[in-house]
């Protein structure tokens, strides 16, 4: 793709290596090797965290350590895992390890099995490295917490769950990483469940992502019917077996339930609320985990959408559509974390056009890129809440800089990555998408999307920046009721600094992963484990590539330090006010307000009318049936006098009735 252009600025340093296809050829793990041993690496922080939720009372700040360690020994065997798939040919790398029969009824068998692949390898290093970072991290950011004890246990079970959806040899296994998750994260974003609106922000994930679920569950039910298995290594190699319709149906389905983990259009929604919880869980949740899991499992199902490239194309339009949507809000907010969790969904988005376009490994070098930045800019975010009271109004805050030196300069580091800075991180792995849409016919119009939203993108991420760390100091002056500051910036302390200062240097350098689309180590790594869509043509000249994007980067860049450098107290109060489209984008453009007009009052209008019908229709035929009996029977009784003589003339006159109609019929029948 832009090989030709990226190739003279930076000479790759990492091998390359050759591609092929998925499950072509499943290798056996020696017994006792580190991958014999992989199904390790989601059950340790698993006991961990059982163990902290049974006896975290009597550990006391001791569980901190266990759950470190927990997430420290997966990490450890992830990169051995990593480091022996290294050591072994490109076609010889895929393993699926067998550690329990799950389901034996009737001849119907699943086993509890691990899949272990450079796809799987690469997102447990990306899970479990950051993972431990937020643990180490949140040391600090939750010293003061009086459930310190539990949020250590929920942060373990959360890493277990997301492992467990990565290391999936099935799609029920990786099903029930996927319900677990979120069970996980419904429990961490309303970890402060003392306040209404956490409480409603977690319920409002949980019930999302259920939606979404659904069709997930669907997909499995059409994949078993159709292929007779629900494991990756027997159904993708089969795609070719099925019916066209069938596969669009299980695509389109799977496609519903990636858009509730991973936060698309129309189930977005969830994840700006999600910033309810603690600041190291929307680090977690938007940055190496749970809403990477939609755009894994695209990844994972490449040959599926290989086959029906026009459903990849309805993926990339809906991941262009969000992309755009979230950042419109993103340049409304005046949130530090809200803008950072629209700027999740948009760059979620850009995930979702790179794989959707077919090429998979431009998605997932975005989800690793991702990951580092958006990790260090949440964990950056929450350094600022901790020095700020808490506050998260941008307004209320600027000059940090000189404060907080560590916080402001990765946080910068981060907002060029994210922007496209040249030779950041997010430069390679944003410019990779938009090459990859430019070349896929039919998808003109998305390119130029996907430019517009870089330029947005670096429009509120510069903002971000300015007006937390530079300008006037406008939390100077601002008293209690007791006339004394209300604000005392300082800089973290060591266990929230380190992990900035390590995330910092990848996203910096992440872009080495793959540096070039066409020979990048990543690009290698990957072949045989993805498929990816044969381009039509070149649609759009490889020249023009490098030069737009970075010249929308810089002009929103150049139009944020122009409108926000050195902004006073006085002007800094209109930011984010106004009318017209900047109220809208403000407001989110109401689609909360939407999705709860329809399910909330139209939906609980139908059911009010429902239960009526219920109750006066239903109940009432039934009620209606059981009073006329009632009646009668209460008539009935009355004939029930207790004396003989009443029941001998009752007798006599049924007798002479009786006779009276013999009598009748013979002579009726004589006559």
């Amino acid at each position: 793709m832009t090989g030709s252009l990226l190739s003279p600025l930076l000479v790759p340093v990492l091998a390359t290596e050759g591609g092929g296809h998925p499950f072509e050829h499943i290798s056996t793990a020696a017994a006792g090797s580190v991958i014999d041993l992989a199904w390790l690496i989601p059950v340790v922080p698993a006991i961990s965290a059982g163990l902290l939720l049974l006896f975290g009372r009597r550990l006391g700040r001791l569980t901190s350590g266990v759950a470190i360690t927990a997430i420290g020994f997966s990490a450890t065997m992830a990169t051995l895992v990593l480091l022996e798939l290294l050591s072994h040919p490109s076609g010889d790398r895929t393993f699926v390890v067998d550690v329990a029969a799950w389901l034996d009824i009737a001849g119907f068998t699943v086993n509890w099995s691990m899949l272990v692949d450079p796809l799987s390898a690469v997102m447990l290093m990306l899970v479990t490295w950051v993972g431990l970072l937020i643990h180490v991290y949140s040391l600090g950011y939750m010293s003061h917490d009086s459930r310190y004890e539990r949020f250590f246990a929920y942060l373990n079970l959360f890493a277990a769950s997301m492992l467990v959806l990565v290391l999936g040899s099935s799609f029920l296994v990786l099903f029930v990483g996927w319900e677990l998750v979120g069970l996980s994260s419904y429990l961490l974003i309303g970890f402060w469940f003392e306040k209404k609106e956490y409480a409603a922000a977690a319920k409002k994930a949980f019930v999302t992502n259920r939606i979404g679920d659904v069709g997930f569950m669907v997909a499995m039910f059409i994949v078993f019917a159709t292929f007779g298995s629900l494991e990756f290594a027997e159904v993708l190699p089969a795609i070719g077996t099925a019916a066209t319709g069938t596969l669009v149906a299980i695509g389109l389905l799977l496609f519903v339930g990636a858009t509730g983990k991973s936060a698309q259009i129309p189930l977005y929604v969830w994840l700006p609320d999600a910033m309810a919880g603690p600041t190291p869980v929307s680090a977690l949740i938007h940055a190496a985990t749970m809403v990477t899991a939609g755009v894994y499992l695209i990844a994972r199902t490449s040959p599926l959408y290989a086959a029906i490239p026009d459903i990849g194309l309805i993926v990339a339009w809906v991941g262009g559509a969000t992309a755009f949507v979230a950042a419109a809000i993103a340049c409304a907010q005046v949130d530090l974390k809200k803008i950072l969790a629209y700027s999740t969904v948009s760059q979620l988005g850009y995930m979702f056009i790179g794989v959707g376009v077919g090429d998979y490994t431009a998605g997932v070098f975005h989800l690793l890129t991702h990951g580092f930045f958006k990790a260090l800019l949440f964990l950056a975010a929450g350094s600022v809440m901790h020095a700020m009271a808490d506050r998260t109004d941008i307004r209320q805050m600027g000059g940090l800089w000189r404060k907080m030196p560590i916080t402001g300069t990765t946080s910068l580091i981060a907002v060029l990555a994210i922007a496209g800075f040249p030779f950041s991180s997010g430069f390679y792995s944003k410019e990779e998408i938009l090459a990859a849409a430019a070349e896929t016919a039919g998808t003109e119009a998305l390119w130029v999307l996907g430019l517009l939203v870089a330029g947005m993108t670096a429009f509120y991420m510069v903002r971000w920046f300015l007006l937390i760390f530079t300008g006037p100091k406008r939390w100077e002056g601002v008293t209690d009721d007791a006339g004394k500051a209300v604000f005392h910036p300082h800089e973290s302390p060591p266990s929230m600094t380190l992990p900035l200062l390590l995330l910092a240097v990848a996203a910096a350098f992440g872009g080495l992963l793959n540096i070039s689309p066409e020979d990048g180590w990543l690009h290698g790594w990957l072949g045989n484990t993805v498929e990816a869509f044969h381009h039509t043509s070149e649609v759009i000249p490889v020249s023009w590539h490098l030069p737009a994007a970075l010249a929308v980067a810089a002009i929103g860049v150049a139009i944020s330090i122009w409108m926000f450098r050195g902004t006073d107290a006085k002007k800094v109060q209109t930011i984010g006010l106004g009318g017209g489209l900047v109220s809208i984008a403000r407001n989110k453009f109401y689609v909360d307000e939407f999705y709860e007009f329809f399910t909330v009052k139209v939906g609980g209008a139908l059911a009010r009318g429902l239960s009526r019908v219920d109750k006066g229709g239903v109940d009432g035929i039934v009620n209606g049936a059981a009073g006329v009996t009632r009646s009668f029977a209460g008539q009935a009784r009355r004939t029930q006098t207790g004396y003989v003589r009443s029941y001998a003339l009752g007798i006599v006159a049924g007798t002479i009735f009786l006779g009276a109609l013999v009598a009748f019929a013979f002579i009726g029948g004589s006559v």
